[in-house]
């Protein structure tokens, strides 16, 4: 579950990059939103990233392979270690997808071919003006009901993507208690098949209370937030305890903290600048933590 920015479409460039990873693994998928036309939202999902560089590489490294045979006896050997796990059947797919992609990066300045989008079992449903959820929920229910379950053979799986739950553009808005029933049944469906969901949802629009609900709901949350400022990526580093030599650092470096095991913040680090560096210090606190309260403190 995302939390959506109000301020940037944060959650939207997360939802189009799941969904288009669904269509480059040729995935049946099952996408609602509060638009008129939902089907129109395909064609705002990214193209990948073509990497021909990366194929010549992959083509010479091939070639050197296949001269003196050891790349082939490397994954051969790779395989046969692998074998005592997964079984004779599935080692000899490994070997064989060795080139798979399981993960795509996207250009999102490029839309996805339509031929792509075409040939794809992608359903499409509106949520604008729904008095219900009971639609929504049959429709989930059916989508994931011809899917093979998780004790199964089958390598395939669906996803969900449902946009902004809770946008009050849809009839059902002040349900609260239907919404957190379609949460808590789309969340049983998906756990009993092969299949993913990722649901994001207007946070501000929801009292302090229900949107705690849902945030104990989800199996993963995120909330993501913009930088103010201008950020210099060059300033990013990771925390003091990953480094064997103490280092004091410039005031104006951003600390990447996980904070009770739940979320991850990029903050400035409150210390003294060390070359008279700008940018707020405290030269009496060493602390990375910030004082101020989190949302996702529940």
């Amino acid at each position: 579950m995302i939390m959506e920015d109000s301020d940037a479409p944060h959650h939207l460039l997360l939802l189009r990059c799941f969904m288009a990873q669904c269509v480059m693994h040729k995935q049946p998928l099952v996408f609602a939103g509060p638009l008129k036309e939902p089907r129109l939202f395909r064609g705002t999902l990214p193209a990948p990233v073509s990497s021909s560089k990366e194929d010549g590489r992959h083509r010479v490294m091939g070639a050197g392979a296949c001269s003196d045979g050891r790349g082939s006896d490397e994954g051969l050997r790779i395989a046969w270690q692998y074998k005592k796990y997964f079984g004779d059947e599935k080692a000899s797919i490994l070997v064989l997808n060795i080139q798979q992609e399981f993960s795509n990066d996207f250009d999102l300045r490029k839309p996805l071919e339509r031929h792509l989008l075409n040939g794809q079992n992608i359903e499409c449903v509106s949520t604008q003006e729904a008095d219900n959820l009971r639609d929504l929920q049959d429709h989930c229910s059916t989508f994931l009901s011809k899917l093979p379950g998780k004790d199964g053979e089958s390598l395939a799986a669906g996803r969900n993507a449902i946009q902004s739950l809770c946008a009050p553009q849809c009839g059902y808005f002040e349900k609260d208690w239907d919404m957190i029933q379609f949460i808590r049944s789309l969340k049983a469906m998906v756990r009993s098949s092969n299949s993913a969901a990722v649901i994001t949802f207007p946070s501000t629009v929801l009292s302090n209370s229900f949107c705690r609900r849902w945030q104990h709901l989800a199996d993963t949350l995120l909330s993501i937030k913009e930088i103010p400022g201008k950020l210099d990526l060059q300033t990013l580093c990771l925390d003091n305890h990953f480094n064997l030599v103490p280092m004091i650092l410039e005031a104006s470096t951003l600390s990447l903290k996980l904070h009770k095991r739940r979320s991850l913040m990029l903050e400035r680090l409150n210390q003294a600048p060390v070359d008279g560096s700008s940018g707020p210090s405290s030269a009496a606190s060493g602390s990375c933590s910030s004082s101020q309260g989190s949302q996702l403190d529940f």
